[in-house]
């Protein structure tokens, strides 16, 4: 089965526009030196909010923006969410950035507090965008991950290391490839899952021969190629897998749709909700 991610997202969208009851709504993004992708992810976000019930402020600040300017503008009061769109400009210290980012506004959970929150698994916490995704991918696709051979590729701080920690908690049995990984353990991880998570950001380094029949296969790994966008599964690996999520149209679409669940969840636990 093709996931259509986009449609996942649709639906979510329309439960999150359903749960505000038309309450204005307002998640900033704040946004230094955006490349031309950039750009046109933030559209298709501002799209994606407007499904949700809610508007996508693009706060643009000057490409020589300085940390403190970074900070004023996520302080600055009239957002229910703040996201800080990545990447910033290296000569930035983008930690420091993101730890200005109040937990009860910080959708996207990268604020150190948010994500250790997160990791120590706090109640009320709320889960990263992608992982969030992914896990509503599987859901919503009737999969029981519990007991499931789980191979995660990437261990970053964005897709692998939250997507394997949620998958764990849901009873899967995770393991890591990393670049450290000597190549003949990852060999045998790849071809032993029943279910490969792929965030490493590598064009198509995961192909049909590596894997075994059946496997679900969730790519959330996104790259430049040939002037397109890539996952890091080949498109051949579809034809081994009972589940296969494209690049692009899988996973993205839903990961943004969760980050403004998770606006929804910050309204609700702040008493704003209905």
């Amino acid at each position: 089965m093709i996931v259509d991610g986009r449609a996942i997202a649709s639906t979510i969208l329309a439960e999150v526009n359903a749960s505000l009851g038309g309450r204005p709504t307002i998640v900033r993004a704040v946004v230094v030196r955006p490349s031309p992708a950039t750009q046109s992810y933030l559209r298709i976000k501002k799209s994606r909010a407007e499904e949700g019930g809610m508007q996508l402020e693009v706060v643009k600040l000057r490409d020589e923006a300085t940390e403190e300017e970074i900070i004023e503008a996520i302080r600055a009061p009239g957002a229910d969410a703040v996201i800080v769109q990545l990447p910033i400009p290296e000569h930035l210290n983008w930690q420091r950035v993101l730890n200005e980012i109040p937990l009860d506004r910080d959708a996207d959970v990268l604020s150190e507090e948010a994500y250790s929150r997160f990791m120590k698994n706090v109640s009320g916490a709320l889960v990263p965008p992608v992982a969030a995704g992914i896990v509503e991918i599987l859901a919503r696709s009737g999969v029981d991950v519990k007991g499931k051979k789980t191979t995660v590729v990437g261990k970053g701080k964005l897709v692998g290391l939250p997507t394997g920690t949620v998958l764990e908690r849901m009873g899967a049995e995770v393991s890591y490839v990393v670049k450290e990984t000597e190549e003949a353990e990852k060999i045998a991880l790849l071809k032993d899952a029943d279910m490969v998570i792929s965030g490493a950001g590598a064009a198509h380094i995961i192909r049909p021969e590596m894997l075994k029949e059946g496997v679900i296969l969730v790519d959330a790994g996104t790259s430049g190629s040939g002037g397109g966008v890539a996952g890091d599964m080949h498109p051949d690996c579809a034809e081994k897998a009972t589940l296969f999520t494209p690049v692009p149209g899988g996973v993205g679409p839903v990961a943004v749709s969760c980050l403004f669940k998770n606006t929804a969840t910050l309204l609700a636990s702040r008493g704003e909700l209905a």
